[in-house]
């Protein structure tokens, strides 16, 4: 229990959001209009997606797809190019967040067996890169876009074309960063007898479980089914095969979603404040949500502009783009900072260095893509 309490009052952004939940409150007391608030069906599939994908990571799937994909890598540049795609294109079905806390690891691990490690700190930045832009492209790749996706009722095909020209540009801004990689022409050196990724592939009764799982959120999240149905089904499923993976959600992820729906939804109510943010943002969703989310990050920052954005494709786009720039603008891109911190603690000013660096790049290059084509 003392963890549980320690892990909810360390994390700033959850308390941020039941601050200012708490202080809506006093301004608008509580009445049956709170629950009205909640996007319940965006909590539910993304509670089943999050069970769903760390019951596939407990069996290894993604390791073991990447493990595959190694064994055919010949020079460094092919090594980069794997390890950053892995990321880019897994983060659109599986989270930013789960590709990186996936194939970062992954990454300075092969890295190091083959002896590239000054490869380490540009590979890892690019990763990190890749996911945030990588996920922008579904609404499953990330929180914001589910939620957005859900509260917007556009359709499929109308949801990934406003990002389509986004992530083209991305994934050729990628592939032009790794044609830039020192030594990128070398051999690789024969990866090291103590290198094992993979150690005990999962289940495969798992697996095809999960897999089916997977296939029924993605019906629930384009509406062919009710998300109660889902949730219902993956819970009793979940809890007789290995109840231990329903605990392993990101639930400050959820309560912190709680947090800014109650907040936003006090402020909506009152009249001043709804007409005073509305007239601020209107005309300027994208980059209203850009600056935002350099300062709190791009999930807050939907949720908190959601409630008073006319234009949800700028806004869409906006906090998409906003997961870049700095280290928070996008909180996947801690886990990639933390995990090489981790190991190489002396080197941390370079690797912020070169991660703001690329990032303005990269930020700089989609602005103007959005201006040409807004």
């Amino acid at each position: 229990m003392k963890n549980v309490i320690k892990k909810l009052i360390s994390d700033p952004v959850l308390i941020v959001a039941w601050i200012l939940a708490l202080f809506s409150v006093f301004i608008v007391h509580p009445d049956s209009g709170y629950k009205e608030y909640i996007d319940f069906r965006s909590l539910g599939i993304l509670w089943g997606l999050m069970i769903i994908i760390q019951g596939l990571r407990e069996n290894t799937v993604f390791e073991k797809i990447g493990d595959v994909l190694l064994k055919r890598v010949k020079k460094s540049w092919q090594l980069a190019l794997v390890l950053v795609f892995m990321c880019f294109v897994s983060s659109m079905f599986i989270t930013n967040d789960v590709a990186l806390i996936t194939f970062v690891p992954f990454a300075l691990l092969t890295l190091h067996s083959c002896n590239r490690e000054d490869l380490m700190i540009p590979v890892i930045v690019l990763q990190t890169v890749a996911a945030n832009l990588g996920s922008m492209l579904t609404p499953i790749g990330n929180p914001q876009n589910l939620y957005l996706y859900g509260l917007t009722k556009m359709g499929l095909f109308e949801f990934m074309g406003c990002m389509l020209p986004y992530t083209l540009a991305s994934a050729v801004l990628l592939i032009v960063s790794i044609s830039f990689l020192p030594g990128k022409s070398m051999a690789l050196e024969e990866r090291k007898k103590d290198y094992h990724v993979v150690k005990n592939f999962g289940s495969k009764k798992q697996i095809i479980i999960y897999s089916l799982l997977f296939i029924l959120a993605l019906l629930a999240v384009l509406q062919f089914i009710p998300w109660q149905i889902m949730t219902a089904v993956i819970f009793i499923v979940v809890l007789i095969m290995d109840d231990n993976i329903l605990l392993r959600a990101d639930y400050i992820l959820l309560l912190t979603f709680i947090g800014f729906f109650i907040f936003t939804g006090n402020m909506g109510r009152i009249p001043q404040v709804r007409d005073l943010l509305t007239s601020l943002i209107e005309g300027k969703e994208f980059f209203t949500a850009l600056i935002t989310s350099q300062f709190i990050s791009n999930v807050p920052a939907t949720l908190m502009l959601s409630g008073f954005a006319n234009d949800y494709k700028q806004l869409l786009s906006g906090v998409n783009v906003g997961g870049l720039g700095t280290l928070i603008a996008s909180m996947a891109s801690l886990i990639s900072f933390k995990a090489y911190s981790n190991d190489y603690k002396e080197n941390r000013k370079k690797y912020l260095l070169m991660f703001t660096l690329v990032n303005i790049i990269f930020l700089i290059i989609l602005i103007i893509l959005h201006m040409i084509i807004s």
